[in-house]
């Protein structure tokens, strides 16, 4: 009896420890919840929203902000919808056309088919424009230029933008090469490196403070932050980004598994877990296939790696690109559109120098050590703008 009474009490004390030893992430109110601060702000002015299927409130139906925004009799004038769409995702690179949501009978206006950014007509009946976009922190992730081009619209044409802020589930590092300029392009606009550990609204305030607009130029914007979130948080998000970011391990994998869109291999679109193995034909035997039923090697059984198997990196590692050089059958296919003065491949890395480091045989090691000067640079002007308590 003693012995019972005795262990009782070890199992009673172990519970009472358990919420020191397994604290509680903290639950964290995203900026679209911060109704308070916003709603006088947008009362008695004609409202524009940049949004899709990611811009819903922390409630238990995940109400669109939309859709709250017209119950609350704001003057929504109309929607501009990034790439994949505004409610339903549409494919990677799929042109979206204009349109009315079906819900609101708000217009919607696409900023990923003839327009990458709005026209002085588009703004002509509109004072204020929200930006509320879930994103992964990946430099080649287009919402953050689709965000550049609505601050530049509205600087040019006087116009306020309001970013609601969401967490960046790639935010508790940085990593990457500095973006070559001249390489510009709608998957790579500023001089970051492809993983810059910051929230859209820090990113918002960075691009206008450091002069990235077009001349110069500065826009109106206020930053509606998060709140319970800073960059040690890994967050998990409650609505898919794009199609083929579905899961947690997917968007952490994304940042390493991505160069591979500029390659003839699969990055894993068209099967059970895109972003999460990659594979060609073309590779040697490795003990793991697969079939893609979509893009690249559509239909074809394809030797490759199942990165499930294994935890994704929080730093960006090259190592699965450079395996794949390594082991191709030909070499020199290996860079879709090698011919192009800028391939595709060369404009995710934001240079030809990623290209050069791996055709010379550098090892993965070698070329992250080759960033460090860019990512300690870089790191200064980040500082600068951060809302949130840092990683370090």
């Amino acid at each position: 009896m003693k012995n019972i009474f005795k262990t009782l009490c070890l199992a009673l004390a172990f519970m009472m420890c358990l919420p020191a030893m397994a604290k509680k992430a903290p639950q964290v109110k995203v900026g679209a919840d911060q109704t308070s601060v916003y709603m006088k702000v947008l009362k008695g002015k004609r409202v524009a929203y940049v949004g899709n299927q990611t811009s819903v409130m922390a409630d238990k139906k995940n109400t669109h902000v939309v859709d709250f925004l017209v119950s609350k009799k704001v003057n929504l004038v109309k929607i501009f919808a990034p790439e994949h769409g505004f409610r339903d995702m549409a494919a990677a690179g799929a042109k979206i056309a204009d349109g009315v949501d079906p819900i609101t009978g708000v217009p919607v206006i696409s900023l990923y088919g003839k327009n990458y950014k709005p026209s002085s007509e588009m703004l002509s009946d509109v004072d204020v424009i929200i930006y509320d976009i879930q994103d992964v922190g990946c430099r080649f992730y287009t919402y953050i230029s689709t965000m550049t081009y609505v601050m530049e619209a509205a600087a040019e044409n006087g116009k306020k933008v309001i970013v609601f802020d969401r967490p960046n589930p790639n935010g508790h590092y940085v990593d990457g090469n500095i973006l070559d300029m001249e390489y510009k392009s709608f998957v790579g606009m500023h001089p970051v490196p492809v993983v810059y550990g910051m929230t859209c609204g820090e990113y918002a305030k960075m691009v206008n403070g450091e002069g990235w607009l077009k001349d110069g130029i500065k826009c109106d914007l206020t930053v509606i932050p998060c709140q319970g979130y800073d960059h040690t948080v890994h967050y998990s998000l409650p609505v898919a980004p794009s199609p083929n970011l579905a899961t947690d391990e997917a968007i952490a994998w994304y940042p390493s598994v991505c160069y591979f869109e500029g390659t003839p291999l699969s990055e894993g679109r068209g099967t059970e877990a895109p972003f999460q193995m990659f594979g060609s034909p073309d590779l040697p035997v490795t003990g793991f296939t697969f079939t893609p039923n979509a893009s690249k090697n559509k239909g074809v059984v394809c030797n490759g790696v199942d990165l499930r198997t294994r935890k994704a990196p929080d730093y960006v590692d090259l190592k699965y690109v450079i395996w794949a050089y390594n082991n191709v059958e030909n070499k020199d296919k290996f860079i879709l559109g090698a011919s192009l003065k800028q391939p595709f491949f060369d404009k995710l890395c934001g240079g030809k120098t990623i290209r050069e480091q791996i055709f010379s045989g550098m090892t993965a090691e070698q070329i992250r050590a080759s960033w460090a000067d860019g990512i300690k640079e870089f790191k200064k002007i980040r500082s600068k703008y951060l809302l949130y308590k840092d990683f370090e």
